[in-house]
């Protein structure tokens, strides 16, 4: 979307519970994200819901099949 490639591997021998991939993700629109992710029914991180944080982004978390964390954020600046 919006001419971003995001490119992933198969590694046979990652023990998904033990990785601790982290990834974040710039948006313009995070709002619209967020309810995009809601109405298509994907699980937004316990510790993810979207919020404005003290470091001036507005966030939300989840996590892949995979367990890495994926946070989508925009600038509150």
């Amino acid at each position: 979307k919006d001419q971003i490639q995001i490119h992933f591997f198969r590694f046979a021998q990652l023990q998904p519970l033990e990785n601790y991939g982290q990834v974040y993700i710039r948006t313009d629109d995070i709002d619209g994200l967020y309810e995009s992710f809601i109405s298509n029914h994907v699980d937004i991180h316990p510790n993810g819901k979207l919020q404005n944080k003290p470091w001036g982004q507005r966030e939300f978390s989840i996590l892949d099949p995979d367990h890495n964390l994926l946070t989508f954020g925009q600038s509150l600046i």
